[in-house]
């Protein structure tokens, strides 16, 4: 029972992250948001018992490529304001 309560919370917030990223306009706050959806994930994956992709979604989906991301949009020359 523990386990289905904790796999549904976390489907729940997966698909409410997912439907924000849709909603989000600032480009720092969509690289944070897709953070939080692949450290959700990672959770999903150890969870089931993957625990090599757990660990291979947390560096690379959560930390090496939310850097890129945000060092990213730190680097563009926008032309117009938002």
């Amino acid at each position: 029972m523990g386990l289905e309560l904790f796999n549904t919370l976390i489907l729940c917030l997966l698909v409410v992250v997912a439907v924000l990223s849709l909603w989000v306009r600032d480009l720092v706050v969509a690289a944070v948001v897709f953070a939080i959806y692949s450290f959700l994930m990672c959770l999903l994956w150890a969870e089931m018992g993957a625990v090599d992709v757990a660990f291979t979604e947390a560096t690379v989906g959560a930390g090496v490529s939310t850097v890129v991301l945000i060092a990213t949009v730190f680097n563009l020359k926008r032309k117009a304001k938002d």
